[in-house]
Parts: C-alpha cells; structure tokens; sequence
C-alpha cells in the first residue's frame, strides 16, 4: 500500500511539471501571438525587421517561429524531466 503511494505521488510529480511546462510555453506563445500580433501592434510598428514593421512581421512570421522554437524547448525540457522521474527512454 505504501509504495502504491510513492508511485502515485511521484506519478503526480511527473504530471504536475508537464503541466507546468505546458503552461509556461503556451503562455509565451500566447504573448507572442496575441500580444506582439494585436495588442501591441501599433507600438511595435515603430521598429523593422527585414523592412517590414515589426508588429506585422509577429503577426505574420514572428509567432510562426515562435512557436516552433517552443516545440524545440519543450522537446528538450521533457527530455530533463523525464531523466529526472525516471521514465526516459534507455539508450
């Protein structure tokens, strides 16, 4: 009974910083996208990129790249945090 409890614990460990991860990368993404793409626009516009203004180049490309740079990210955090609970995969 007791060691049913240590895995649920730990099971619970394991999903609770996925789910931290989860949040914290959509988080930037919606930032990213919403934000740089809508709500600050106008003030971005001021600044370039490639001669395009910057809040258009976010919402065109920005939040593009953004979100598959937090693909990457969160590959590798995953990769972490399954070594750490002891469920990666064995080389």
């Amino acid at each position: 009974m007791a060691q049913n409890n240590k895995k649920k614990d730990a099971n619970h460990a394991y999903w609770h910083a996925n789910l931290r991860l989860m949040a914290g990368l959509l988080t930037i993404w919606f930032v990213v996208s919403f934000g740089c793409g809508i709500l600050w626009v106008d003030y971005l516009n001021q600044f370039h990129v490639y001669g395009f203004k910057l809040g258009f180049w976010f919402s065109q490309q920005g939040s593009i790249y953004t979100f598959v740079i937090l693909i990457f990210v969160y590959a590798w955090r995953m990769n972490q945090i399954d070594k750490a609970h002891g469920v990666d995969e064995q080389e």
